[in-house]
């Protein structure tokens, strides 16, 4: 049904239909966006897995790792050695631009790039499957800081899917619908004006004629 308030005028027509057309193009942008956005979704779903599923592995080895070093090292000499670290991690956050989304994009560095500075300890008084247990954990680490990456970009991507999708359903389902019924309204009551102005024109051109055949 149209609006109760449309005016079924030759100037609301004009305007009516540059708002539809506006309407079916921004609605074809938004469908297209849509469909790129699930695209590269689909994509961080996949790596999201297989990053999930290599930090599981590596937390896993890194765990017992150190059952094993808990095993030979009482608890007091596991936890001097790893009481005071020796090296320092700094983390960057920079964003990427995924269609219009920005995702966070992580990065860190460590204070030293000695390799050895992940062992806090000396290795006199302490035994291999320790440094076998930080080793794993360092590794692990980019893939985790990776992870949160990840799953933080799948999270606003979903957001913005779900936003973008309400917007085509709303462009498809109401708006452009509407226009064009209240567009097929005007022209209805135009068409019916023409109509009518016709005949009254056709009425009087008959009763001037029908003067005219009198006054003769």
């Amino acid at each position: 049904m149209p609006s109760a308030t449309v005016n079924p005028t030759r100037m609301e027509l004009t305007r009516l239909k540059g708002r539809l057309k506006t309407a079916v193009r921004g609605h074809k942008l938004l469908k297209d966006k849509r469909d790129e956005l699930m695209k590269q979704f689909l994509e961080i779903v996949r790596k999201n897995r297989e990053l999930r599923a290599k930090v599981e592995k590596g937390l896993e080895e890194a765990n017992a790792a150190f059952t094993v070093a808990s095993a030979v090292m009482s608890p007091e000499m596991l936890e001097q050695a790893l009481l005071y670290p020796k090296q320092s991690v700094e983390l960057d956050m920079q964003l990427k631009n995924i269609m219009s989304v920005d995702v966070p994009v992580y990065s860190f560095h460590t204070k030293n790039e000695d390799p050895s500075e992940i062992y806090p300890y000396g290795f006199a008084q302490t035994s291999g499957e320790l440094d076998t247990a930080l080793d794993a954990l360092n590794r692990v680490f980019r893939d985790m800081l990776e992870l949160a990456e990840v799953e933080k970009t799948m999270q606003l991507l979903a957001e913005d899917i779900e936003k973008t999708r309400r917007r085509v359903n709303a462009l498809e389902y109401v708006m452009i619908p509407n226009f064009q019924q209240n567009i097929r309204y005007i022209t209805m009551k135009l068409d019916e004006n023409e109509r009518g102005n016709i005949t009254r024109l056709m009425k009087v051109k008959d009763m001037v004629l029908q003067d005219a055949h009198d006054f003769k």
